[in-house]
């Protein structure tokens, strides 16, 4: 953002945030309603079938899809490009908040169910497929790649320099969004996606993972909270001398941000995680329940028969 464009903005408010204001890069927004687009044609094939598709699953997506058009469109990610707390509010949002959401909305599931299987339907699904049984796909989506994705997203980019750079032009400012996007949901679909994965993450490496995570995210906190000088040279100098920001105070901001923001998704994705965790187990309970019940009853089944056989065979020697 030039400084003329800084200049031009009010200073930073509650209010000012959620004003729909022309960006200079508008791919994400345009991304989002594309999706919502996309997502609601699906359900909405699926109802006309008359096949049922769970309301709280289209409410996460489009949730998700309306977030990231406000977080990225609205004048919040003016504001993003000028100060660091508002930018690893981004960030987080992105990370931490849209792409579970996105995920949760399983939207693989939904292409596979909702696209015909037939003509260009039927090459769709064989793309899909062959690009979620692929090697890369697999290794993408491996729970070991989740606390490397997590390290560079934070002191990667921020303490090796290279968000200072990218930073310096819309077009920089834009690709790390949808960077975080991307890792958001890598990181997030080993942990909660009830998609048809290429691998599944046992509940004790999910429960690892989101541990770690939160190591993570207060380890970047501290860091930032506490440091003397800007983590990010960019940031020390973006924001208007009139709005009177103190860079070092504002990277404080960014780092409760990390430590607080950041952990309240991961705790809300370890609930999921334990929920599902003993719903199956409760289910595996009952089908082990059910199968020992089978048993038990042949079981008796069979000494009732042997009993019978032993009779039968008395009362034809006494006769």
């Amino acid at each position: 953002m030039s400084s003329a464009d800084a200049g031009a903005l009010p200073p930073p408010s509650f209010d000012q945030f959620l004003i729909l204001g022309p960006s200079s890069i508008t791919l994400l927004p345009v991304v989002a309603v594309l999706l919502a687009a996309a997502y609601v044609a699906g359900v909405v094939r699926l109802r006309r079938r008359g096949q049922r598709w769970p309301w709280l699953r289209t409410v996460c997506f489009l949730l998700a899809c309306l977030l990231l058009a406000v977080v990225t469109g609205a004048r919040v990610d003016a504001y993003g490009q000028l100060m660091f707390s508002i930018f690893m509010f981004q960030q987080l949002t992105l990370m931490m908040v849209i792409a579970p959401l996105l995920v949760l909305g399983s939207p693989g599931t939904l292409l596979l169910r909702a696209v015909p299987h037939r003509g260009i339907g039927n090459t769709v699904l064989r793309i899909a497929l062959c690009g979620l049984r692929s090697r890369a796909a697999r290794f993408a989506l491996h729970p070991a790649l989740v606390i490397p994705l997590m390290l560079l997203c934070f002191f990667g980019l921020y303490l090796g320099g290279i968000a200072d750079v990218m930073l310096r032009s819309p077009i920089g400012h834009t690709v790390l969004e949808a960077v975080f996007l991307v890792v958001g949901i890598l990181i997030t679909a080993p942990l909660v996606s009830s998609d048809p994965l290429p691998r599944r993450t046992s509940y004790p490496s999910r429960m690892f993972d989101i541990f770690l995570e939160m190591q993570v995210h207060a380890a970047f906190g501290l860091v930032t909270l506490f440091a003397a000088t800007p983590v990010v040279r960019y940031f020390a100098t973006a924001a208007p001398d009139s709005w009177e920001v103190d860079p070092v105070r504002d990277q404080g901001i960014a780092g409760i941000l990390a430590w607080t923001f950041g952990e309240l998704p991961l705790l809300a994705m370890l609930v999921v995680t334990l929920a599902r965790w003993q719903r199956r187990d409760r289910k595996r309970a009952r089908e082990d329940q059910h199968s020992a019940d089978e048993e038990m009853d042949a079981y008796n089944e069979y000494l009732q028969q042997m009993q019978q056989r032993a009779q039968d065979g008395d009362s034809g020697r006494r006769s």
